[in-house]
């Protein structure tokens, strides 16, 4: 695209040469003359002066430092994801209805539709407009998929889930397996049939082999605009509010709820039952075993150490409730002490 086309349509502020022509995005110190980088953060002022990018995307401030041509943005991270979007090549998941696919008649499928190779739809499925299917992709009965979504190869969406408009799910994901239900009657399980759905909102991208378990009874519910990393383990009934990102391997155990806009870091874990309020930050590796009332930042778990450094301290933490013990009592005699001398 010419550089002046790209300013127009992320609304940016254009200083030099808008006729070069921009082929692709690169990072500051590898980008060439036509391609286009970023600078976000000043620390990276020095990289900007000696950067041969055709263009950069800046604040206003440093304009000054750019030796090529400029976009000026308030926020130059999301003028950079735009252009991305842009200029992406990335290639269709599947551009026509292969003859391997297997549509059940009853099915109804949408205008402009693509399904790839061995993918199946099954009975009842609903199919909306301009929908991508991957290869070896299966749609269950009566499963609903909203339009403009893309689901990436060996997706299964299980029967009666729904997945709304404009939505990606990358390859592996499993959206509305059962749910870990049992009841255990003198040693032995007795599943629990698991009757509800996956209901995933508008404008929600889910990573790859990411696990999503239908609701018990009632619905597990994804609501717009949420992004899931890889490997992430959602159970049961849980519920994740309007824009909130989570990152990899986080596992939610069931019936838990995330409010709307929070952060959770990778490999977390959330016990049952409990409600997160919106606004909330996890941090990576963190262990969430009681609900969360106010917006901020938690963080949980010990960082790495030396593995003698860990031995002591993993020794001492065994000694912990001793230690409470001998405080409380010292710090009983240490009043009994006072009250005398004030006596």
């Amino acid at each position: 695209m010419l550089l002046k086309d790209i300013a127009n349509k992320l609304g940016a502020k254009l200083v030099g040469d808008g006729e070069i022509d921009i082929a692709d995005v690169a990072n500051l110190k590898t980008a060439q003359a036509n391609e286009i980088s970023f600078l976000s953060d000043p620390k990276y002022r020095s990289v900007l002066s000696e950067s041969n990018a055709g263009a950069v995307i800046v604040k206003e401030v440093d304009v000054e430092h750019v030796k090529s041509q400029a976009l000026v943005m308030d926020n130059p991270y999301v003028g950079f994801a735009k252009v991305a979007q842009l200029l992406d090549t990335t290639p269709a998941i599947a551009t026509s209805i292969d003859p391997t696919a297997v549509i059940d008649p009853t099915a109804v499928i949408g205008k402009n539709v693509a399904i790839g190779a061995h993918a199946n739809v099954q009975a009842g499925a609903v199919i909306g407009d301009n929908v991508q299917l991957g290869a070896g992709v299966v749609v269950g009965p009566k499963a609903k998929i909203g339009n403009n979504t893309k689901l990436y190869p060996n997706v299964s969406l299980y029967h009666d889930c729904v997945i709304g408009d404009n939505c990606l799910v990358q390859s592996g994901t499993v959206i509305g397996s059962d749910g870990f239900g049992y009841a255990n009657e003198r040693g032995e399980w007795i599943k629990i049939p698991q009757t509800g759905r996956v209901v995933i909102g508008n404008r929600v991208e889910i990573g790859a082999c990411t696990c999503i378990d239908r609701g018990a009874i009632d619905d597990t519910i994804i609501e717009d605009n949420v992004i899931i990393d890889n490997l992430c383990q959602i159970a049961h009934n849980v519920k994740i509010g309007y824009g909130t990102a989570v990152a990899g391997q986080t596992t939610f155990a069931g019936s838990v709820t995330i409010g709307k806009y929070c952060i959770i870091g990778g490999t977390s874990v959330f016990n049952g039952h409990i409600t997160i309020c919106d606004g909330v930050t996890v941090s990576g590796m963190c262990m969430v075993m009681r609900s969360i009332d106010k917006p901020g930042i938690y963080s949980s778990g010990i960082p790495a150490q030396t593995n003698k450094e860990w031995r002591v301290t993993a020794a001492r933490t065994l000694h912990i409730n001793e230690m409470y013990h001998r405080l409380a009592a010292l710090e009983e005699q240490v009043e009994n002490l006072t009250k005398n001398l004030e006596k």
